[in-house]
């Protein structure tokens, strides 16, 4: 009997397991440029993210040093003057992916809404966007576009360049989650 409610327990385990997708390779670019002046834009290659489709629970980690520009005194003064990564070093989403669920998927493609805490610079904030799956393969693809103000972080943009840089951040997050 102990044998048997030690595999029921591994297997249920194991079960539970294969609804949990992640990455640690997940992609967001974030763009604050303005017409006519020096391009703002970097790509963070390195995100983390975890997804449960059983409950829609969806969690991301971005490290704020791994965001790479054009320009090396850019990234120095994103790091150390606006987003102080020695003091907050990461990024993080928890939310939901509201009534997710494998069968709304048609031609294997399924948007959905998902809100839930941005958590920047130290101050978390509540956002919602959609969120498109695609299935490739065994893989589950991800892509969602939103955009943040940096005031609302507690970002200081000095005047001498606030007009260089957009009032509105857009971010475009791209996962390819594979099973746990």
């Amino acid at each position: 009997m102990k044998k048997f409610l030690l595999i029921l327990a591994i297997t249920c385990q194991l079960s539970g397991f294969a609804q949990k997708m992640f990455t640690r390779s997940g992609v967001i670019k974030f763009e604050a440029s303005m017409p006519a002046f020096e391009e703002i834009a970097a790509t963070n290659n390195s995100v983390s993210c975890v997804f449960d489709k059983t409950n829609g629970d969806i969690a991301t980690l971005a490290l704020m040093k791994a965001f790479k520009f054009k320009s090396p005194l850019m990234e120095e003064h994103f790091n150390e003057n606006y987003v102080e990564s020695s003091i907050h070093p990461k990024a993080t989403y928890k939310g939901k992916v509201i009534g997710f669920d494998m069968s709304k998927f048609s031609g294997g493609k399924a948007t959905f809404d998902t809100e839930g805490d941005l958590t920047i610079h130290g101050v978390t904030k509540k956002v919602k966007t959609k969120i498109v799956f695609m299935i490739s393969g065994d893989k589950l693809v991800a892509k969602c576009n939103f955009s943040i103000k940096p005031q609302d972080y507690n970002i200081e943009i000095p005047s001498v360049v606030k007009s260089k840089i957009a009032e509105n951040i857009k971010i475009d997050v791209n996962f390819t989650l594979e099973n746990k």
